[in-house]
């Protein structure tokens, strides 16, 4: 199977996992190691700058830190991770596509809030992550629908309307969807 690294999951309606259902998942990496991706569509009870607050960083009082903070997904969720726009400088981000960086770091949320902070980002605790030959699996089984990865759905369209939105993408009415699994 060919990656799907930069290549959006989205979640079919059969899938109750609650981690995943409705879900709309941006892979980072997918190789013969397995696949990591961060869910860009269900937000926690927490903002931007209340989690800045729990790292004892003092952030500027900015609207762009009343943001929700993302369920990245299941696997370390006390873990975060920051999709950002592209950035010259910060320690560990890496390029994930050309309009597309990831990190980890630190330094990216002490700049949140301020003129430094990159032109667009999203925070998430926690990631998905799948074991060799597990999502292969997943997308045989018909839990998913791929569709390569856009930043204007991460960044630009609402929260609540991302899963509608990517399944748009595929020129799908999302009502004509099944929650029934079969094969002809």
């Amino acid at each position: 199977m060919d990656s799907l690294q930069h290549h959006f999951l989205i979640a079919m309606p059969s899938l109750k996992d609650p981690f995943f259902a409705g879900s709309v998942t941006y892979i980072c990496e997918h190789n013969d190691d397995g696949a990591m991706g961060l869910v860009i569509n269900i937000p926690i009870d927490m903002k931007v700058h209340e989690l800045l607050h729990q790292l004892e960083l003092e952030p500027e009082d900015s609207p762009s830190l009343d943001r929700p903070v993302l369920q990245g997904g299941p696997v370390a969720a006390d873990r975060g991770f920051v999709l950002h726009s592209p950035v010259e400088g910060f320690s560990s981000s890496q390029q994930l596509a050309e309009d597309l960086m990831i990190t980890t770091s630190r330094d990216v949320l002490e700049v949140l809030g301020t003129e430094q902070e990159p032109e667009h980002y999203l925070v998430a605790l926690g990631y998905a992550g799948w074991t060799p030959g597990q999502l292969e699996q997943e997308l045989v089984e018909n839990s998913w629908l791929t569709i390569p990865a856009d930043t204007a759905l991460i960044f630009d369209t609402p929260l609540g309307q991302r899963w509608h939105q990517a399944i748009g993408r595929l020129g799908v009415d999302s009502r004509q969807l099944s929650s029934q699994v079969g094969h002809a």
